[in-house]
This record gives C-alpha cells, sequence and structure tokens, in this order.
C-alpha cells in the first residue's frame, strides 16, 4: 500500500508540474556506449583500410622484388660462383629492400606521435603513448617487408649459377 501511495504522488507531481516535460528515461551504461559508437565504427573501418594498404603494399614490394630478382641474376650467379652462401645473398638483395622501410619508420613515428597525442587530448581520461607502441609496429612492418620479399630473393638465390651463366 505505502508503495503506491508514493508511486501516486510522482505520477501528480509528474502530470501537476512538469506537464510538457514527458518523464524520459535511460541507462547510462547505454548513454555512455552511444557516445562511443562513432569511435568503435571508425575504429573498424581504419582497421579495414589499413589492412588493405598493406596488402596493397606487400604487393608491390614482391613485384619490385621480383623485377630487382630477375635483373640482378647474373649478378646473383657471379656471386655464387666466387663463394657466396643463400643467406648473405638473401640479405644483399633484401637490405636494399629493408633500409627504406626502416629510413621510413623514423620519419613516421614523430608524425604518429603527434597524431596521436592531438586525438587523444580529446578524452577526458588519456592514456600515455609509449614507445614500446612505435618499436612493435615498426618490426611488424619490417617483417612484413622482409616476408614479402624474402620469397623472390630466395628464389633467386637458390638458382644454380650454371643457370644463370649459360647465357654469357
Amino acid at each position: 500500500m505505502e508503495g503506491s501511495k508514493v508511486f501516486q504522488a510522482r505520477e501528480f507531481i509528474q502530470k501537476q508540474i512538469f506537464i510538457d516535460n514527458p518523464f524520459d528515461y535511460f541507462f547510462l551504461d547505454q548513454f555512455f556506449n552511444k557516445q562511443y559508437e562513432k569511435d568503435d565504427r571508425f575504429g573498424q573501418v581504419f582497421t579495414l583500410f589499413t589492412a588493405l594498404a598493406i596488402f596493397i603494399a606487400s604487393l608491390g614490394l614482391f613485384g619490385l622484388a621480383s623485377f630487382m630478382a630477375l635483373q640482378r641474376t647474373k649478378e646473383i650467379g657471379i656471386r655464387k660462383v666466387l663463394g657466396s652462401t643463400v643467406s648473405e645473398i638473401v640479405l644483399l638483395l633484401s637490405r636494399s629492400f629493408l633500409q627504406p622501410v626502416i629510413l621510413s619508420n623514423l620519419v613516421a613515428w614523430p608524425l604518429a606521435w603527434f597524431v596521436m597525442n592531438q586525438w587523444l587530448q580529446s578524452f577526458p581520461y588519456r592514456i600515455s603513448i609509449s614507445p614500446f607502441i612505435f618499436l612493435l609496429a615498426g618490426g611488424v612492418v619490417t617483417l612484413i617487408a622482409f616476408v614479402s620479399v624474402s620469397s623472390q630473393t630466395f628464389k633467386a638465390a637458390w638458382t644454380k649459377p650454371a643457370e644463370t651463366l649459360k647465357y654469357e
């Protein structure tokens, strides 16, 4: 009985005092989730396009490595005749691709730190940006570049010198 009187009192106050403003309730957790819905969607789209960009860049590196291995076939054959090992040849061919990747990482890190720092300023509670994140990203990018290039460099390094030099 007591509860129904309280309910009736609330209903009376609502109808008499707040005539034009109907009672509207919401759950706070759903309200916060709606606020960050755009950020979640942006993160998903950004991840998709990042993966697509990495895939296209890897294809470009693969094609360039194929072209460079074909252009340097005679050099590879001569080096193998003179005693180079497969690992030395792979390192020689991969170095020309990995140096620009590492240099681009060193250029991109300050820019990425600045952009991330500006983005994080919009949040009331934010995390600090660790240098480990940049080192991890640089390592992953270098690994992806090496895997993209290594298949062609291993193929070029394993060819027999007699096959590459027989037309000379």
